[in-house]
C-alpha cells in the first residue's frame, strides 16, 4: 500500500467563506477535489473532479495555483500522507452538489474542526492570509 495520497483541491471562497462538501454516507467536510487519473494534469483533474461534485465547469483560463499542504491522512493509517494541491478558479454554471455529494456549504475559520486534518492546515493558511473570516 502506499503511503502517499495525491490528491488536488479547489478552494472557492465567498464572502469570506471556504466552500466545502459532504460525501454522502461520511460525517466530515472536505475541500471539493479528488486524486487525478493516469495521464491527466493538474488542471485537467481539478476540471473533471469540480465538474463530478459540484456541476460547474471551471474556466481553464483562470486556473491558479494557491498552494501544497502536507499532513497525516484522514481515516488512514499512521504513517499514509495527504498532498493536496489546492488551485482557485472561476467558474460557469450553478454550484449543485452531485449524485456523490449530500451537501455544499460554506465555512468560516470557527467550522475547522468540522474537516479532515489537511483541511485544517488549508484553513490555517486562508485565517492567516485575511481571506476566512
Amino acid at each position: 500500500m502506499s503511503d502517499y495520497i495525491d490528491k488536488l483541491a479547489y478552494i472557492y471562497l465567498q464572502d469570506g467563506k471556504v466552500l466545502e462538501t459532504l460525501s454522502k454516507g461520511k460525517d466530515t467536510w472536505y475541500i471539493p477535489g479528488g486524486k487525478r487519473e493516469s495521464g491527466e494534469s493538474d488542471e485537467q483533474a481539478l476540471i473533471r473532479e469540480v465538474k463530478e461534485e459540484l456541476t460547474v465547469q471551471l474556466k481553464p483560463e483562470t486556473i491558479k495555483f494557491y498552494g501544497v499542504f502536507e499532513t497525516q491522512a484522514h481515516g488512514k493509517a499512521e504513517g499514509v500522507t495527504v498532498r493536496m494541491t489546492c488551485y482557485t478558479a472561476e467558474f460557469d454554471g450553478d454550484l449543485t452538489p452531485s449524485s456523490e455529494i449530500e451537501k455544499l456549504e460554506f465555512f468560516d475559520y470557527s467550522q475547522k474542526s468540522l474537516t479532515s486534518p489537511v483541511d485544517h492546515l488549508i484553513f490555517d493558511d486562508l485565517h492567516a492570509k485575511g481571506l476566512l473570516a
